[in-house]
């Protein structure tokens, strides 16, 4: 880089060696009042500029030149009141979603005629996020600045998220200052529960290595990550974010809110503290007194937490949501479900190949705040069946966010205890039994998993258990109730009534065998089986429709 310390000429001849020609990466303007080119003039001041050259690949503007020639004419600061920590400011305050890593303002003096350039350093936008000034978003087309066309917002929208990590940018102005004491001393426990052999070094760090062997900041710099995690809560405007998590207790007879912000590495263990947790009572059929459980399971509501802390998509600019009922607690974080099914980890033999924010796994992985095995959702699921409780649920019906469930109170208790009290059955196994037990949707490859098992029965989306299962789980009422009567039954009773009252009008032949049908029908479909019954009857000629629309016997 050259000397700051330069005169005219000699800048001249640098400015054009480094930018020779203008184009869609780079601008020169000789903008001699600074203060007017932040004067919200759309399509000619700095942040409309800004935004054009990030919309592209990123690149620079050069201020104080003169279009075409590269003379340099100077721009005047003295009315402007901002430095160049300042003006980066003002730009990101102008400039909706402009990155901050990367911009930068370098400025050259001359020393001969005490004329100053400023170069603007503008960092490319981040992945489908145009940058926009005065609520309008622009771009360059060549050297020409105009307002974004079609063909490039969709570009911009539809590109690849794979590589780009929210969680690792560089805040350049925030300091270790800027981090929570008491997180970093809980950082560094957990660091040392993760890593015993480096325990007695890591103590003996400063907190700006341990930080760095931590991989919570990049050479010393805080990253953003480090913000979240053990950031002060007055540290959070760096983020240009909302990191929020809200929780919220509706019961129907109580309702309460609290916001939970940064260091997010203790707010998580205060959030879950609020959660109302106390003993339930559980009757296993082995045991002749109850067995009292927490309604919740403490390792599994932070577990929760810190995987809505970990996969949120943070470029969506939104909130975690904690929401406690008076049987559950649902979380709630933005984005799709990453990385495979969430059925895939049920079992605990899934491990994940990727993250949406790498650089955040890791430093919760080095806190001790997860495991990188993709063991998390496999315990939350273990945890529920060994206190007898039903399975979390999760709601992936669209990908704006992943919704789970934590059930906090037994549905259909015997048959609960039942099932999680079989060992003869896979935690899989158990899981997708859970969700037929609850009249949940299963999968077509889970529905032909359990079919294979002999273990349920029945037609999508009506599935039942098995017989089978049934007995296993001492729940044999239940399942004839379910599965109803077979159509001989159907066809015999109704014979039988013919036979003994010679008559009888639709009415009361739902009357005979609606309650006969499966609990599993609707009323619809009940009526449309019993038609069919009727039709089959005709058909067989045991039935005819005689006078008044009155059934009787025989062909007609």
């Amino acid at each position: 880089m050259a000397n700051n310390q330069m005169n005219e000429r000699e800048l001249k001849q640098y400015l054009k060696e480094r930018f020779p020609t203008e184009d869609a990466s780079c601008d020169w303007k000789e903008m001699k009042n600074l203060k007017n080119s932040f004067a919200n003039d759309p399509h000619k001041d700095v942040v409309s500029y800004l935004s054009g050259i990030s919309n592209m690949e990123g690149g620079h503007l050069v201020i104080g030149v003169a279009d075409g020639t590269l003379d340099i004419v100077g721009t005047d600061l003295s009315k402007v009141g901002f430095d160049k920590i300042s003006v980066i400011h003002k730009m990101l305050e102008q400039c909706t979603n402009l990155p901050e890593e990367g911009l930068s303002v370098e400025e050259f003096i001359t020393d001969d005629t005490n004329k100053v350039v400023w170069i603007v350093n503008i960092p490319k936008h981040y992945p489908r996020r145009p940058v926009i000034a005065h609520k309008k978003k622009y771009q360059r087309r060549n050297d020409s600045l105009i307002e974004m066309t079609r063909e490039r917002e969709e570009t911009i929208l539809n590109e690849d998220l794979g590589h780009y990590d929210w969680s690792a940018e560089v805040i350049n102005e925030a300091t270790v200052y800027d981090l929570d004491e008491e997180a970093i001393k809980v950082a560094l426990d957990g660091y040392c529960d993760r890593y015993p052999k480096r325990a007695d070094d890591a103590r003996s760090w400063t907190i700006e290595k341990f930080l760095d062997k931590a991989k919570i900041t990049k050479n010393g710099k805080i990253t953003r990550t480090a913000i979240l995690l053990l950031g002060k809560e007055e540290s959070v405007y760096y983020l240009n974010h909302p990191a929020e998590i809200v929780w919220r207790l509706q019961t129907g007879e109580e309702r309460a809110a609290k916001i939970f912000y940064p260091p997010f590495l203790l707010s998580a263990v205060e959030l879950r503290g609020t959660i109302r947790n106390y003993q339930i009572k559980i009757f296993p059929s082995n045991a002749l007194l109850p067995t009292p459980v927490m309604k919740y399971d403490q390792r599994s509501l932070l577990e929760g937490l810190h995987n809505c802390i970990l996969h949120q998509d943070y470029t969506r600019g939104e909130r975690i949501i904690v929401t406690e009922s008076a049987d559950s607690v649902m979380f709630q974080n933005a984005g799709s479900f990453y990385e495979g099914k969430y059925e895939d980890y049920v079992d605990g033999k899934k491990t994940p190949t990727k993250y949406r924010n790498p650089f955040l796994q890791n430093a919760m992985v080095n806190l001790n705040m997860i495991d990188s095995q993709g063991f998390g959702i496999h315990d939350m699921f273990a945890n529920q069946r060994s206190r007898f409780l039903p399975m979390p649920d999760y709601d992936l019906s669209t990908d704006k966010h992943v919704i789970m469930v934590m059930p906090g109170q037994v549905i259909n208790e015997e048959y609960s205890t039942a099932l999680m009290e079989n060992t003869s059955l896979d935690l899989t196994t158990v899981f997708l039994l859970d969700r037929v037990q609850r009249n949940k949707p299963i999968g077509k490859d889970a529905r032909a998993r359990l079919r294979e098992l002999n273990i349920i029965e029945g037609r999508h989306p009506h599935i039942i258990i098995s017989r089978k299962i049934a007995q296993i789980t001492h729940k044999e009422a239940e399942y004839t109730v379910l599965k109803g009567f077979d159509d001989d039954f159907c066809n015999d009773l109704l014979l039988k009534y013919l036979h003994e009252h010679k008559r009888i009008n639709r009415s009361k032949i739902n009357e005979l065998l609606l309650k006969r049908l499966p609990e599993i029908l609707d009323d619809r479909q009940k009526n449309n089986h019993i038609d069919y019954i009727l039709k089959k009857l005709r058909r067989d000629g045991k039935i005819h429709v005689g006078t008044n629309k009155l059934w009787e016997l025989g062909p007609g």
